[in-house]
């Protein structure tokens, strides 16, 4: 039977991806990952996670390991590793994914993607994410593609404890309205979409119940906080300037500049009507911002 069958994640040993496995398994679901070679599994085995080596450069790797399972839920995003094998990941890998589960027969590919998407043909990774959707659709894989918007938790949370120092570090203006998420928060949707009731090749946006500005998350911040919490942002000019003179050894980077340009048109904003139809109530900005919060102790 189709329950008793393995989820695959692909992505499991990553930052979100180790966040939708222990969802899954929350479920009750059996889980398999894949995994490249030579990356270590062995906290995933503890967890009785299934593993199977492979690579998403290597489509029969990843018939292999999608066979027999009852769904496959992608977070692997090359642009985040910013290794030799970026572009390729988040081009050709994709397209493997889609090839893939179109040969083994994947009931459900659950895809993570990127808020506005469609509308970036000049920000490679937000773009390439757009193209991977079209191939499930070309293919006729049943998927659905969650688009989330920034990862808040995953943004201020670098270099530690930001509520105890009382700084959020942000790359742009800090008066820019977007849509962020938490990680956390997503991961839950990604593994619910396992089963949730949608249409093939549906694409949800994933947010907030507003947006917010980096300014507007430091005031909810310092109130929870019950201290001062500033935004040191770093301007959009500096990052295309480091853009352009690193382009050769730091491609990403430009890539990047390119994103917060768009995170300033204010037009990277979700629309969660449909979130909260399939996945429940949205969270607002003091809600979430208040969870980071009590992970930190605060």
């Amino acid at each position: 039977m189709a329950e008793d069958l393995p989820v695959l994640v692909v992505g499991a040993t990553g930052f979100l991806g180790g966040q939708v496995v222990d969802e899954l398994l929350k479920r009750g679901k059996k889980v398999r990952a894949l995994v490249r070679p030579g990356s270590k599994a062995a906290k995933l085995e503890a967890k009785g996670v299934g593993i199977a080596r492979g690579d998403m450069l290597d489509t029969s790797s990843l018939i292999a390991a999608m066979t027999g399972v009852s769904a496959v839920v992608s977070t692997a995003a090359g642009y985040t590793r910013n290794d030799k094998n970026a572009k390729l990941i988040d081009s050709y890998g994709n397209s493997n994914l889609a090839v893939a589960a179109k040969y083994a027969a994947v009931p459900r590919f659950v895809l993570i993607s990127i808020l506005t998407c469609d509308q970036t043909p000049q920000i490679p990774h937000f773009w390439n994410k757009k193209l991977a959707e079209d191939k499930f659709e070309e293919l006729g894989v049943p998927f659905v593609a969650l688009r989330p918007g920034a990862f808040f938790d995953q943004a201020v949370g670098m270099g530690g404890d930001p509520f105890s120092k009382g700084r959020f570090v942000w790359l742009g203006s800090k008066d820019a309205r977007l849509t962020f998420v938490l990680a956390s928060d997503l991961a839950g949707y990604l593994a619910a979409a396992v089963d949730a009731d949608v249409a093939d090749g549906e694409r949800i946006d994933i947010g907030w119940t507003r947006p917010v500005t980096m300014q507007e998350a430091a005031g909810i911040a310092a109130r929870r906080a019950g201290k001062p919490v500033k935004v040191m942002s770093v301007p959009t000019g500096a990052i295309t300037g480091l853009g352009k003179a690193t382009a050769k050894v730091l491609p990403l980077v430009g890539d990047m500049a390119s994103m917060v340009a768009w995170f300033e048109t204010g037009k990277y904003v979700a629309d969660t009507a449909r979130q909260e139809q399939v996945f429940g109530q949205v969270p607002t900005p003091e809600d979430a911002i208040g969870r980071v919060a009590e992970r930190y102790g605060h």
